[in-house]
């Protein structure tokens, strides 16, 4: 036996790195297991912030070619892919080195290969053997492709693949037209590919208030994205110039082809359970791969715990890191909450999406009685002076108690704007608190005081 921990935490992504400081911070002996060179798993590395890095660089890039002229900055931008890519490889590496810093500060053992669980308090990496009182799985999610379609991360690529392109494709062909899809495919469209979405629903970014997909759709399309909605790719052949996709109606119906010099796979995500040995522990799983877990995390084998995309649940970072803590304190004999309704989602595209609450349609199947307000972000003076009008923010509230029950915005900073309804949620505050907090002036946050205030039918600014 090699060493003995009381927390063992398999996976360094958000949900893992951040359990096992929580337990360190609590005075747990504390380790973690990651089978990656780098810590931060996939949000890190090959997700969140390499995509925000590239997602910003495009940004700026197709303002300086076709925006800020029109407020007198004439220039005409030169992209040097190279350089953008470097960019965001140094923003990845600064982070990934921050959570070097933040387990060494907080005496975490970092144990580098591949974790497998042979019981309740024992686990293997490579020829070495640990004991741990408490086993906390963190070993995130993995990309899911469609039966028959190999991702090879050159023709077709996951997310991972589409980060690394060297050069820009004439055109790419995203399959999925969710979060993954459109940010990905928002940052190569800006740099110059043309670039097409298909979609098996009826229209992007399921799961989201309609009014919210309806907008975001609109405004992409104006962008020059490309959107073939209720439609499913039934095979994909590559040639010698790129990819040849065979598209069919959801419905069934004829077939239709399709080709790309790149296309990307972003129908979703799947537990990455590969490999723990959770079958010969005894831990089990639900009908779609994820971990079982009780109100305390804990799964089917006591001692072993499981968090973030593993389980159910979005598979956000925030709310892996919100459960790695929780589940810390409740080790450490603290009591711990997350109210999995109040958990935002952010589309990080311009103009951003953001989410957070029940949205309309649910409500409706619900039979909640509910009042709207919404507001245009084309009322708002700093909106306008930064010559982003596009968008809104909608409020929902129980129409008796004024509570607000969800918030929907698409506009910019929505991702940031959210959060003032978030925080309001948590402590039950009604859409009259929102109207009622004196708001800076002249701020986008404005716009959401409007949208409570639209919520009682006395909108001030329009």
């Amino acid at each position: 036996m090699d060493e003995k921990y009381e927390c063992l935490v398999i996976g360094a992504g958000p949900g893992g790195y951040v359990a096992a400081i929580r337990c360190a911070q609590l005075g747990m002996k504390t380790a973690v297991v990651e089978k990656r060179k780098t810590l931060g798993g996939t949000c890190l590395n090959v997700g969140c912030i390499p995509s925000k890095a590239l997602l910003h660089a495009s940004e700026k890039y197709e303002d300086a070619a076709l925006h800020m002229g029109n407020m007198g900055i004439k220039v005409s931008p030169k992209l040097d892919i190279k350089a953008m890519m470097k960019h965001k490889d140094s923003v990845v590496g600064a982070n990934t080195k921050g959570i070097e810093f933040l387990l060494k500060k907080n005496k975490i053992t970092h144990i580098e290969g591949t974790a497998k669980i042979i019981e309740s308090g024992k686990v293997t990496v490579g020829k070495n053997t640990y004991e741990a009182d408490n086993i906390i799985i963190a070993s995130g999610s993995d990309v899911i492709s469609l039966p028959g379609i190999e991702i090879d991360e050159k023709k077709i690529v996951s997310s991972t693949g589409a980060l690394e392109l060297s050069e820009v494709p004439k055109s790419m062909v995203v399959i999925g037209g969710g979060v993954i899809g459109l940010e990905l495919g928002t940052v190569w469209r800006r740099l110059g590919a043309k670039v097409t979405v298909v979609e098996f629903l009826d229209n992007i970014l399921p799961g989201m208030d309609n009014d919210l997909r309806k907008e975001a759709r609109k405004i992409f399309e104006k962008q020059g994205l490309s959107f073939k909605l209720s439609s499913k790719v039934v095979s994909a052949k590559k040639t010698a110039k790129g990819v040849e996709l065979a598209l069919e109606p959801a419905a069934g119906g004829k077939a239709m082809k399709l080709k790309a010099d790149v296309v990307l796979m972003a129908i979703g995500r799947k537990p990455y359970t590969e490999g723990l040995g959770l079958d010969k522990a005894g831990v089990n799983l639900d009908e779609r791969g994820r971990i079982i877990v009780d109100d305390f995390f804990e799964t089917s084998v006591e001692g072993i715990y499981a968090i973030g995309d593993v389980i159910a649940g979005p598979m956000l970072a925030h709310k892996a890191e919100d459960e790695g803590v929780i589940l810390a304190e409740m080790l450490a004999g603290q009591s711990g909450h997350i109210d999995y309704n109040l958990i935002p989602g952010v589309v990080y595209t311009w103009p951003e999406v953001a989410s957070v609450g029940k949205t309309e349609e649910v409500l409706k199947e619900e039979g909640v009685d509910y009042k709207v307000g919404k507001f245009p972000f084309m009322a708002n003076g700093r909106a306008r002076a930064m010559s982003m009008m596009d968008g809104f923010v909608k409020v929902l509230a129980d129409a008796s108690s004024d509570r607000v029950l969800g918030a929907h915005i698409i506009g910019p900073g929505a991702g940031d704007l959210i959060q003032e309804v978030v925080s309001v949620m948590e402590f039950e505050g009604t859409a009259e608190d929102i109207a009622r907090t004196c708001h800076a002036h002249p701020t986008l946050s404005e716009v959401v005081k409007e949208a409570a205030l639209a919520v009682h039918g006395r909108p001030l600014h329009v």
